[in-house]
Parts: structure tokens; C-alpha cells; sequence
């Protein structure tokens, strides 16, 4: 039997996150709503191109073909379409044969108020105003930057990519470093905390979650070890030591171990990245994504100190 969807991932995704809608979204904003209605309806049996979070989701998806009997994934589909002209979506949906069944339409009106409904863990959106709507309502969410990524259908991995602070944990560091302008107050404090855990941040849920996932997969490829596993976690920070101790000591007080940890100290984090080819890259700071690959997904979490408007 399934898990109910209380024990799921759940993540929530917008059409404009899944696809690429960038002709679509031309039409609406040259020739109004009307057009746009019929030009989705006058193509509602053409796929619209694959979209930023596509990679994300179409290897998160594939960890319920390794656990048949949980299944515990569940991707849901948010969109602003009516009915009618969100039918495209969910054919293009079909099309690539994504396992995606339940959907949100809510005809122009918001629908981040649904979120918790569908006990989202995170929510990826292209407009910036749900993304920061549904932060407010208390669900992790980040809006994607590019319009398309390539996405092969011969990778199977998925590596998931984090930036430490105002993402995994919220952003007590960066005040500090905001308010003083000094690495050397900032290290000098983090190194009095470094037994202190540092609280939550809005996708922490996201890491845990997957870390459980992990710990699945290692179970099954020690139980056959021909089992390829399919997650892979990486946090890329600007910190370096000494405010390496307390980010340690925050991951033991989680009880999780990533496959992958850089502390650049500053250096440019597209260095690392554009290496590691992350499927999706998780980041606070929109300056980290200026010299990005553009085929590695970008999300922008507009959480903490470095995002003034924040929640």
C-alpha cells in the first residue's frame, strides 16, 4: 500500500517551473488574456518545452519506481490556467510521461493558500510573488531563473545542491556579517557559537527528507549491490573555517551527512558547480548564479538578510 500523503514528498510545482513557457507568456503579456486563452487551446496537443525544475522533478519521481510499495513521492501540479487551457500542461505532462496526477487550477486567482492542503514540503514557481506569497504562509519555496535547461534522459542521478545560510538554516550569520561589513567579526562569532545549532531555515525540510530517502537507497544496495542510487546531496557555502564548526555541529544535531561539502570562503561558487552539475541549486543570493552554466537549474529562496522584502 501507498504511504497517504501526510508520510509523502510532496513537492508543488508551477507550470511555468515544470516548462518552459516563454512564448506563452510573450502572448499573454502582447496580446491579453483572451489570446492567450485561445493559443493554448489551439495548441493544447504540443508539448511545451521542458522547463528549469523538469530535471528536479522527473528523477525525484523515478525514486517511486525503487520503492514501489511506498511510492513516496508525489509532485503536484499549480497553475493559474483554467481548466480548460491548463490542459495543455497536463498533456505535455503525459507526454513525457511523468507520474503526475493531482492538480491545482484556479483561473487567475492565487493558490499558495492551497499549499499546506497538499502538505507541501516546497513549493518552485517562476513569479516572484508566489514564490514570496507562499514563503509568507510558512512553505518553503523558491522561484526558478532560467527559462529551459537540457535535461538527458540517460542520467538517472540526482544531485541536489544547497547553500548553507538563509537556505538550510536561517540567516543569524549573514546579520552579522551585514551589520559589521567584517569577515573577521563574522568568523569571531561563529566561532563563540559553534556549539549552538543554528535554527531552521526554509528548505531544511527538503534536505531531511531527502537524507531519509538516502538512507533508503543504502539499505537497498546493501541488500543487492547492483542497486544504482539515485540521490546525491551537496551544500556549496561561502564559508570557510573557522565558521566550518558550527555548520558541522548544526548537521550532526540533524543527524545528516551529505555526499558532498564545499567551503569556498568567497571564491565563486559557479567554479565548483559548473563541475558538479547539480540538477537543481538551491541559493539565497542572486549574485551566486551570474557566471552559472544556464543549463544548471537556478533557484532563487528569497529568505533572509540579503533579500530585504523577505517574509
Amino acid at each position: 500500500m501507498s504511504y497517504p500523503i501526510e508520510k509523502k514528498l510532496v513537492i508543488a510545482v508551477a507550470s511555468s517551473a515544470l516548462f518552459n513557457l516563454e512564448e506563452s507568456d510573450r502572448i499573454f503579456r502582447t496580446q491579453g488574456v483572451e489570446a492567450y486563452s485561445a493559443y493554448q487551446a489551439s495548441h493544447a496537443d504540443e508539448p511545451f518545452g521542458k522547463g528549469v525544475a523538469f530535471p528536479f522533478v522527473r528523477r525525484l519521481l523515478h525514486l517511486n519506481a525503487s520503492f514501489p510499495d511506498e511510492a513516496p513521492v508525489e509532485v503536484v501540479l499549480l497553475s493559474r490556467n483554467n481548466a480548460e487551457t491548463g490542459r495543455r500542461a497536463f498533456n505535455s505532462i503525459q507526454h513525457y510521461g511523468l507520474p503526475i496526477s493531482r492538480a491545482v487550477f484556479t483561473s487567475g486567482a492565487s493558490h499558495f493558500q492551497y499549499l499546506k492542503s497538499f502538505n507541501a514540503t516546497l513549493f518552485l514557481s517562476a513569479d516572484a510573488q508566489d514564490v514570496r506569497d507562499a514563503l509568507q504562509s510558512g512553505v518553503a519555496a523558491g522561484r526558478v531563473l532560467n527559462k529551459g535547461v537540457e535535461d538527458d534522459d540517460n542520467d538517472m542521478e540526482l544531485r541536489i545542491a544547497f547553500d548553507f545560510d538563509s537556505v538550510l538554516v536561517d540567516d543569524e550569520a549573514e546579520k552579522v556579517f551585514a551589520s559589521s561589513g567584517d569577515i573577521g567579526c563574522f568568523h569571531a562569532y561563529e566561532k563563540a557559537h559553534a556549539d549552538e545549532p543554528l535554527r531552521n531555515g526554509p528548505v531544511r525540510e527538503l534536505l531531511l527528507r531527502i537524507a531519509y530517502y538516502q538512507e533508503m537507497e543504502r539499505a537497498k544496495q546493501a541488500a543487492d549491490p547492483s542497486y544504482r542510487r539515485i540521490l546525491s546531496t551537496a551544500i556549496v557555502t561561502s564559508r570557510s573555517a573557522p565558521a566550518h564548526e558550527r555548520m558541522f555541529n548544526t548537521l550532526k544535531a540533524w543527524h545528516i551527512d551529505v555526499d558532498k561539502l564545499f567551503l569556498l570562503g568567497g571564491i565563486d561558487k559557479a567554479r565548483v558547480l559548473n563541475i558538479l552539475r547539480p540538477h537543481i541549486f538551491f541559493d539565497d543570493q542572486v549574485g551566486h548564479f551570474a557566471h552559472l552554466d544556464p543549463n544548471i537549474p537556478a533557484v532563487h529562496i528569497p529568505f533572509g538578510v540579503c533579500n530585504p522584502e523577505k517574509p
